[in-house]
């Protein structure tokens, strides 16, 4: 679905991605791991360019748009399926079955409670939740995250990541935890300094082996060495 042969990146006159080959097949569940400023986002922001119709975001900073509530903010998951009109109508009052459907995604994310409430209101962990309630409204095959679950405590990014991860055929999501990265993938693809170091199937390495890469440590060969 997905494919990267040679690719890098600049921002401004630093080069952020070099000599990237990647392939990604539909059905795949890819973890990007690495130590902060390795080019995880880089990354996945330069595969989402490749085909963003059939991709549900989930932007690292969330990317909510505070004036609007909740519930309109999980529902812009929807706009591209529908025309301007029919989208304006539903964000000011509601259709019955839309609510319903916006509702049913923020119960299933615990935030059944918040539907009037504006972002800016919530703590990071919920408005976490609201942007990934917008991608599931979204309904695509394909997810991407950017550290999606971050800001939430480890059981609770353990169970979001689980039913998010289950409504989509192929996933790929930047994560900060070696443990979901090990618990929720079949792949991991491991960044450091702008490259990719390391492409293992994730039964194949050790949470220690992982863990090595998020500190940018020198053990990258030792886990190829594993393999």
């Amino acid at each position: 679905m997905f494919e990267l042969s040679h690719a890098s990146l600049d921002h401004g006159k630093q080069r952020v991605l070099h000599d990237i080959s990647v392939n990604i097949a539909a059905g795949e569940k890819v973890a990007l791991i690495g130590p902060s400023g390795a080019g995880k986002s880089s990354l996945l922001s330069l595969l989402w360019e490749q085909s963003p119709a059939d991709i549900a975001l989930c932007p690292q900073d969330s990317a909510l748009v505070d004036i609007l509530s909740v519930y309109q903010n999980i529902y812009m998951g929807a706009l591209s399926r529908h025309g301007n009109i029919y989208n304006l109508l539903n964000l000011i009052r509601p259709w019955a079955d839309r609510r319903r459907e916006v509702s049913m995604i923020a119960e299933a994310l615990g935030i059944g409670e918040k539907l009037k409430t504006s972002p800016d209101k919530l703590s990071g962990g919920q408005r976490q939740r609201v942007a990934l309630g917008r991608a599931l409204y979204r309904k695509q095959p394909v997810f991407f995250g950017d550290e999606p679950v971050s800001s939430l405590d480890p059981a609770q990014g353990d169970e979001l990541l689980s039913l998010v991860l289950g409504e989509h055929d192929t996933a790929v999501v930047a994560i900060h935890s070696p443990e979901l990265a090990l618990k929720h993938f079949t792949r991991l693809i491991a960044l450091q300094h702008g490259r990719i170091v390391g492409d293992w199937p994730a039964d194949t390495v050790t949470l220690d082996q992982v863990s090595s890469i998020y500190s940018g440590g020198p053990s990258v060969q030792a886990v190829d060495n594993a393999r």
